[in-house]
């Protein structure tokens, strides 16, 4: 009887207590068990990921950059075939709150720039605002009016105005300050009176001293951190961020249309921008707890500005259940500026303060009437 030769030595078994090895061990226990909840748990957990910081903003449509300075970038919308002379060139300037200039150009086919490009406002422009670095810390409200009336001036000193949101106060200081620069102004979710109305931003920004808001720019070296901002906007509706926003994700993870909304929202939302510190306590301090633009207080580029100097046609647009910017605070420009009634239009549509900007039904409904609004005032 034969002795059968000794059998060939086996490889060495890889070691699945590696975490190398963690995700083979995983997929080949999902293969043998067929745990398809262990494998919608680990698509959970990727897609939280990604929407919370792996996702970065952009500007939804093609354009072309302008002018590049040191606060923003002057964006280049027009249609194709405008040319310079097709009626005064509009400037929408977006909000420096924050959160990027994405809230104007959000998505494709859900972008308040196209929206008006295709209601007839050929010439079309905006302010893509840069996050504040630290060699930026000390800049103040002035440098910034500064660089927009350079966008102005190069756009050839006349234009049709929008204000988004913090973009508005910006738009009116302008307008008051320089009245023949500006053809005709919109204000979106404007807080021209900061104390109007009684809305849970004012009460918090009134009931905390100044001092609560320097502590944060000094923790921030200097700037007011994004991510600061961030965490006290989900504050306001902790339930919706901290817990229902997981629920949604959860039970949609398999639906690609909804991921795909989702994924564009928080490549906006999750990425916050920095705030020069000087600029941020200026804002607070003036605007928010002392009013002073609307009290005809405040001081811009040399000047106290006077609303009244604001004559031009005026369009104002307020969310029913905007929290952020009450409607009270919008509508009190008509009070406030010196546009004639007969030349002040009013819009209250339903929802919050970002829908204003992005939200489907009003740039469905809202946006192509104030585009048409805009393309109708003479040159």
């Amino acid at each position: 009887m034969k002795t059968p030769p000794p059998a060939a030595p086996k490889a060495p078994a890889p070691n699945l207590n590696s975490a190398f090895f963690w995700p083979v061990q995983l997929a080949a226990s999902m293969a043998e068990q067929g745990l398809e909840l262990v494998a919608r748990n680990v698509e959970f957990l990727g897609e939280e990921a990604r929407l919370h910081g792996g996702l970065k903003p952009r500007l939804a449509t093609a354009h072309t950059k302008r002018l590049s300075l040191r606060t923003l970038d002057l964006c280049d919308y027009g249609a194709p075939d405008a040319k310079a002379g097709a009626g005064l060139p509009t400037l929408v300037d977006a909000p420096y709150a924050g959160h990027t200039s994405m809230i104007a150009d959000y998505h494709e086919d859900q972008s308040l720039m196209q929206t008006l490009r295709a209601s007839g406002v050929a010439r079309l422009f905006l302010t893509d605002w840069h996050g504040a670095t630290p060699d930026m810390k000390d800049l103040e409200v002035d440098q910034y009016l500064a660089e927009l009336l350079a966008c102005v001036d190069d756009l050839g000193g006349r234009v049709n105005l929008v204000g988004l949101c913090q973009g508005g106060w910006m738009a009116a200081m302008l307008a008051a300050r320089f009245p023949a620069k500006v053809a005709s102004l919109v204000l979106a979710g404007s807080p021209i009176d900061t104390h109007a109305g009684h809305g849970p931003l004012k009460q918090m920004v009134m009931k905390s001293p100044l001092s609560f808001y320097e502590e944060l720019v000094a923790s921030g070296g200097g700037l007011m951190l994004g991510k600061f901002m961030l965490a006290g906007w989900k504050n306001m509706h902790p339930e919706q961020h901290y817990v229902q926003h997981h629920i949604d994700l959860y039970e949609h993870i398999d639906d690609p249309v909804w991921l795909s909304k989702t994924e564009a929202f928080e490549r906006w939302y999750e990425n916050p921008l920095d705030l020069p510190g000087r600029w941020y306590l200026q804002v607070i301090d003036q605007l928010f707890k002392r009013n002073r633009l609307a009290r005809g207080e405040y001081v811009a580029l040399g000047r106290r500005l006077d609303l009244k100097a604001i004559t031009c046609p005026l369009y104002l647009l307020a969310g029913e259940s905007d929290d952020i910017t009450t409607h009270e605070q919008v509508f009190a420009a008509e009070r406030l500026m010196g546009t004639p009634a007969a030349q002040v239009t009013k819009r209250m549509v339903p929802g919050g303060h970002v829908g204003l900007f992005m939200g489907a039904r009003t740039l469905r409904e809202a946006w192509p009437e104030i585009g048409r609004w805009i393309a109708a005032q003479p040159g």
